[in-house]
């Protein structure tokens, strides 16, 4: 399995993945050695990662690889639906899944994602709206969901 180190505006970013795709993207919670070679399996990866993060880039072309058990491909699968710059609710997704009961289910196989950003977990909320669990850490989540929102906050000063 290839892996890499990049930095991105949200930490230290370790890829891995091989000719039959994209295994993992996770961010980490300390500083890393940047990789000065990116293997030639992961540098679409960091090519689109670099462009999502310069707002150049709304959709992943990838080939993804994520191992899980079959609902959690389910749930990673329906959370690619979930378009840029918009969000959905466990609820919604539990329900797009067929069962509005699997709904800790649902976010339980969303906090297991392995692909950060690229399979989009983010962009899932609270029924209610408010931000809940994300293995990157809450403040990473509202960051996300802040660079694809549409309304762009503007400074007063």
């Amino acid at each position: 399995m290839d892996t890499c180190i990049i930095k991105s505006p949200l930490g230290f970013t370790k890829i891995t993945g091989d000719v039959n795709g994209i295994a993992s993207v996770i961010v980490l919670n300390s500083e890393e050695k940047v990789s000065v070679k990116i293997p030639k399996t992961l540098k679409d990866c960091v090519l689109q990662l670099i462009q999502y993060f310069e707002g150049s880039r709304e959709q992943f072309s990838l080939k993804l690889n994520p191992k899980g058990t079959d609902f959690q491909n389910r749930v990673w699968l329906s959370l690619q639906t979930i378009p840029f710059g918009k969000t959905t609710s466990y609820l919604q997704l539990s329900k797009q899944l067929g069962d509005p009961k699997a709904i800790r289910a649902v976010a339980n196989a969303n906090g297991k994602n392995p692909l950060w950003i690229i399979i989009p977990c983010h962009r899932v909320i609270g029924t209610d709206g408010s931000l809940t669990g994300y293995a990157g850490g809450l403040h990473r989540k509202q960051w996300l969901l802040d660079h694809e929102s549409p309304y762009k906050q503007q400074s007063l000063f």
